[in-house]
């Protein structure tokens, strides 16, 4: 376990790929808060709002998989100007919400998160060519940290703008992020080192599905993830504490994810990436699961602190583990996959805790949360078992 630093990733074509994340991923971010503070001005308000929402993770959950099937390294940079400008058109013209008919709104929604939602994988993709093979984990442990403040940030952003200058205002600012990324890549951002395939490969679905054990990692990621932000503020209240709690533990969470990421990145860990995801993927399960029978605000805190750290260390494991499993030319569209995995793995369970809570008190409701968290890693763990075969030539 030998100790690296950062500085060998701290050149211009990292520092411009940041700026181009930040533009295009708080938009993402944003999106969901603000069509809820969107839908104040609408008929149907909040519940609008939250039907906006519903149907915008929806289309992304959906582009994801479907563009990323045509996302090639040799045209990453034109599939993310296309996505660029196509979600930037589209949150401009939701900022004149309150004025445009009710299916023109959810006409925008859907195409606003279907369009990009395949730019973080090329994002990610470019980003790995952008550097050495031997600092391919620290640049995706310095992009974990920048997700988790870009996540952390986005709600205070959108309450802001929509609070002090309406509520077409977060829209606007995320149309002229999108554009303000269109701008970098076209301008700034380099195409990045080409990656050595060896042999043609044609990439298919039967290619991009075979490390369907790290999809379901991935899904399993944040599928505690859910449920503790979905049933904490049941939990807190049942204790006959105060809900306002809440956003202070999960923050809690998310800063010590980002300082995850710092200490991940730092070092080099023993064993493969794959076994160290499913070990990090168990410790974070357990220690999330943890909070259902501690009952102070310290304890939970100190949970959810552990919780985070090791969640870090999933975030980078997985897509070291995808680049194992897939070949290169494949990594763009197999991070695209990913990213809709862990959409799908978000939802589902929030979906299933929701049920719960209506059965089962919130600890127990959280303890069903990591009782399929568990199945899904150990379904993972036998997988993982299997030898990696990448193609070697064309496929039909």
């Amino acid at each position: 376990m030998g100790t690296t630093g950062y500085r060998s990733i701290a050149t211009a074509p990292v520092l411009v790929w940041a700026g181009t994340a930040v533009a295009a991923r708080l938009p993402i971010a944003m999106a969901p808060l603000a069509l809820v503070f969107l839908a104040r001005g609408l008929p149907g308000g909040y519940a609008f709002g939250a039907t906006l929402a519903a149907v915008w993770v929806l289309a992304e959950v959906i582009g994801a998989p479907v563009l990323g099937l045509w996302l090639r390294a040799e045209r990453t940079k034109a599939h993310l100007l296309l996505a660029f400008g196509v979600a930037a058109a589209c949150y401009l013209g939701l900022a004149f919400g309150p004025a445009l008919p009710t299916a023109v709104v959810v006409a925008l929604t859907f195409v606003a998160g279907f369009a990009p939602a395949a730019s973080p994988g090329g994002l990610r993709a470019l980003l790995t060519r952008l550097v050495p093979e031997d600092d391919v984990a620290k640049v995706l442990s310095a992009e974990v940290m920048l997700n988790g403040l870009i996540w952390a940030g986005a709600p205070a952003v959108v309450a802001f703008l929509a609070v002090g200058a309406g509520p077409g205002a977060p829209m606007a600012v995320a149309g002229a992020l999108n554009l303000l990324a269109f701008g970098l890549v076209v301008f700034r951002l380099p195409e990045g080192v080409p990656d050595d395939t060896g042999p043609a490969v044609r990439v298919t679905a039967k290619t991009l599905a075979a490390p369907w054990p790290v999809y379901l990692t991935a899904a399993a990621s944040m599928a505690m993830v859910s449920t503790i932000e979905l049933v904490l503020p049941a939990l807190i209240e049942s204790r006959g504490l105060s809900v306002a709690t809440v956003g202070p533990l999960l923050v809690v969470f998310w800063v010590s994810s980002v300082a995850g990421g710092v200490v991940y990145g730092r070092r080099r860990w023993p064993g493969s990436a794959s076994r160290q995801s499913l070990v990090c993927l168990v410790v974070t399960t357990a220690a999330l699961s943890a909070v259902a029978v501690l009952p102070g605000v310290a304890g939970i805190g100190a949970t959810l602190a552990v919780g985070g750290l090791f969640q870090a260390a999933v975030l980078v494991t997985r897509n070291l583990s995808l680049r194992e499993r897939l070949p290169a030319v494949a990594h763009a569209a197999g991070y695209s996959i990913m990213y809709a995995a862990t959409g799908i793995g978000y939802s589902v369970v929030a979906a299933a805790s929701a049920l719960a809570l209506r059965a089962l008190s919130p600890a127990a409701a959280i303890g069903f949360g990591g009782a399929i968290t568990v199945v899904i890693v150990a379904i993972s763990a036998v997988a993982e078992r299997r030898p990696v075969r990448l193609p070697t030539g064309p496929q039909a």
